[in-house]
């Protein structure tokens, strides 16, 4: 299964390398609409979601629009992008990408103090790394490595250009303070649902939700700021960084330091999905631990 897989990705290399970039959008829409047409559970979590967070504040002709623009953007961001974006420049990077407000994380850097970006599986995340080593130097980012061990192989190639380092979430924690410590900028994405000994209860668009606390818990035992970031699409081959101000958990009541950074976290993942819901990656089922039924 793993040759065919490693087949099948150089094949799909080849026929994007020699083709215009008119018939990659084509071949965008085809991929993505078969895979909606085909995985009709996967069609429904992602409605799910959007009935969840939106309720009746948008049409469902909306909601149908923002599902198929969502299917369109993983086929391909996490399909001819990663191809293109393989053995790269930072040049070529940079000229791919725009950053606001990155006044809020130049001043969590300048204070010496470790900094960890919190983000989501939002606009073309794979790139968002990237571009953050391009641009402001060493970067460490959680990841799960993939079942097929070839295809994991390109993949963490194509994330570790740059001196961007893959820590693997299993067993993550000692790698994570060693990037701390040695000044790295650690990048971790929390917008998952997670199993209840893991998450604690905050509030995702007026629903109840597990939230990981890992930012939050290594902020606190690291002296870390925090800095909210996502990426976006401002056109076909321009996407935008975005930095909110740092959160400072020592701010905080120590008691209720980490839930109240935790919340600011999915604050600020929220506001980005309501001002670009169809950047969001809504195929994770967000809700279920309250929600369950709502899945079936």
């Amino acid at each position: 299964m793993d040759k065919l897989y490693l087949a099948l990705f150089y094949i799909f290399k080849f026929i994007i390398t020699i083709t215009p970039n008119s018939v990659h959008n084509a071949i965008v829409k085809f991929l993505a609409s078969i895979y909606m047409r085909l995985n009709k559970r996967r069609f429904k979590v992602v409605m799910t979601n959007l009935n969840l967070a939106f309720g009746d504040e948008i049409s469902m002709q909306r909601k149908l629009e923002i599902a198929k623009q969502c299917y369109i953007n993983f086929a391909k961001f996490l399909g001819i992008n990663f191809i293109k974006n393989q053995n790269t420049t930072k040049e070529k990077v940079l000229k791919k990408v725009c950053f606001k407000n990155e006044n809020f994380l130049i001043e969590a850097i300048n204070s010496k103090r470790p900094v960890i970006i919190s983000t989501a599986h939002f606009g073309e995340w794979e790139l968002f790394s990237l571009a953050m080593a391009a641009r402001f130097g060493a970067v460490s980012v959680l990841g799960r490595r993939l079942d097929s061990k070839s295809i994991d192989k390109i993949l963490n190639a194509n994330r570790t250009q740059f001196d961007v380092e893959l820590i693997d979430k299993q067993g993550a924690t000692k790698g994570i303070l060693k990037a701390l410590k040695q000044g790295r900028i650690v990048g971790i994405l929390v917008d998952q649902n997670t199993a209840k000994s893991d998450g604690i209860e905050i509030s995702f668009f007026n629903k109840r939700v597990l939230h990981t606390p890992s930012v939050s818990i290594f902020a606190q035992k690291t002296d870390a700021l925090i800095v909210n970031a996502f990426i976006s699409q401002i056109d076909e081959n321009l996407s935008e960084i975005c930095f909110f101000e740092s959160i400072d958990i020592t701010k905080f009541d120590k008691e209720n330091a980490i839930k109240l950074a935790t919340q600011a976290q999915a604050d600020a993942c929220e506001a980005m999905i309501r001002q670009k819901p169809d950047e969001y990656f809504w195929f994770h089922r967000r809700f279920k631990r309250f929600y369950k039924e709502a899945y079936l």
